[in-house]
């Protein structure tokens, strides 16, 4: 076979080259517009790459362990509590507790550092500091710093004052003064000076801005522009974040974000939550009564609820925070079929484990939960510690920090 002349070879080969150049080239400067168009859209569209990311940015970060949460009474706290002891279990951390058979840090009383257990084992006039304060107490600040490191993070949670009220109208009914001779809320709103005394119990502060004076405020001060501002610059300068009850997932999310913790540590299912037969709806009427007559709580969340929107916006944005919200949802549905009977809340007298039955107070009709069968041990453990009730969990973390004190002892669970 006769080979081509080396001439034809040559140019041949030369024609090849250039268009594999012509190739390259042209393979190369499409490459390069597909990563323009791509930071083009992130810039036009601000979309967050995160959103690729699994779980929480923040668990790049060492997670914050030293917290303070000041638990407001009927605004989803107990379930904010469990969030908390959880965590505290897991990572072996010291939790500031009740002293002795209290289940309270002095509340309603303003906190002293003497009402938490253990708090002077370091020795004479030296405090012992802890990880994670949770139980309920009215705020002081001076006292909370004496059991608490310098680095404590500080939060707490709010919730519409009008259905704050509500609530505590029902699971108080019995025990504040103010309440005990109301037909009912209604009645209650359309004349509360007739059943309010503002001298007769410190249990009447549940009866009025009981959110206000949980902050150590007094609750009931008149709702002055000067008076209120200088309340509110005061718990900015105290507590680096404020929740929303009414927005919890979103509230789960931003914490889990500031604290550098995964979502599956703020995974929750709701605690002390009441069935929908013993919620209260209120008329518009009352609601603006309850608005006036709860003004320093209404200041309070109003405020919070924008500075709550605003870091939200700043810090997560509405896509990171879409996509975080679902993606705790989702765990929360995974977590509900692994561990929940039936995959949904029980009344206390159909809660099969005494240890799972919450308290019941007042008219409010407490759900619990029931724990599927066969469940294994680790699995049980974690379902376990989810559902427990917040007496009960309280009893457990005591037994294991204070082994040689008396156990808390839970009245109602003896029947």
């Amino acid at each position: 076979m006769e080979l081509p002349p080396p001439r034809l070879v040559w140019g041949l080969g030369q024609l090849l080259g250039f268009w594999l150049l012509s190739y390259e080239q042209y393979f190369q400067g499409t490459l390069i517009l597909l990563v323009l168009t791509l930071f083009l859209l992130v810039g036009f569209l601000h979309l967050d790459l995160g959103l690729f990311t699994p779980l929480a940015r923040g668990t790049a970060k060492s997670p914050v362990t030293n917290i303070m949460f000041l638990k407001t009474h009927k605004t989803a706290s107990s379930t904010v509590f469990n969030v908390l002891l959880r965590f505290a279990e897991k990572h072996n951390l010291s939790v500031a507790l009740p002293e002795g058979a209290h289940f309270h840090l002095g509340y309603p009383w303003l906190f002293l550092a003497r009402y938490v257990e253990g708090s002077e084992q370091e020795g004479p006039g030296q405090q012992r500091r802890f990880n994670i304060m949770c139980n309920h107490l009215r705020f002081n600040p001076p006292e909370v710093q004496k059991v608490m490191p310098e680095d404590t993070f500080y939060f707490s949670i709010l919730r519409n004052p009008v259905f704050q009220l509500e609530s505590s109208f029902i699971y108080y009914k019995s025990y504040v003064p103010a309440f005990q001779a109301a037909r009912n809320l209604s009645a209650f709103l359309a004349s509360p000076w007739t059943y309010y005394n503002r001298s007769a119990s410190l249990n009447n502060a549940y009866a009025r801005n009981n959110m206000w004076f949980d902050f150590g405020f007094d609750n009931n001060a008149w709702p002055e522009d000067g008076y209120v501002r200088a309340r509110i610059a005061a718990v900015e300068r105290h507590f680096q974040l404020v929740l929303i009850a009414e927005y919890f997932d979103e509230s789960m999310v931003l914490l889990s974000h500031v604290l550098h913790w995964t979502l599956d540590d703020v995974a929750y299912f709701k605690l002390n939550s009441r069935s929908q037969s013993s919620v209260t709806s209120l008329t518009p009427q009352d609601q603006e009564r309850a608005k006036r007559w709860c003004a320093l709580d209404w200041h309070l969340y109003q405020y919070f609820n924008r500075t709550f929107w605003a870091r939200i916006h700043t810090e997560l944005g509405p896509r990171r925070l879409r996509n975080q919200v679902a993606l705790l949802q989702e765990r929360r549905h995974q977590l509900t079929d692994l561990c929940v009977q039936d995959g949904a809340p029980k009344k206390q007298s159909q809660i099969k484990d005494l240890q799972l039955k919450p308290y019941q107070s007042g008219e409010a009709d407490i759900l619990g939960y029931n724990l599927r069968l066969g469940l294994d041990n680790a699995t049980l453990q974690l379902c376990q510690r989810m559902v427990m009730p917040e007496l009960q969990y309280m009893a457990r973390l005591y037994a294991l920090q204070f082994p040689g004190k008396p156990p808390k002892t839970i009245t109602f669970l003896k029947g």
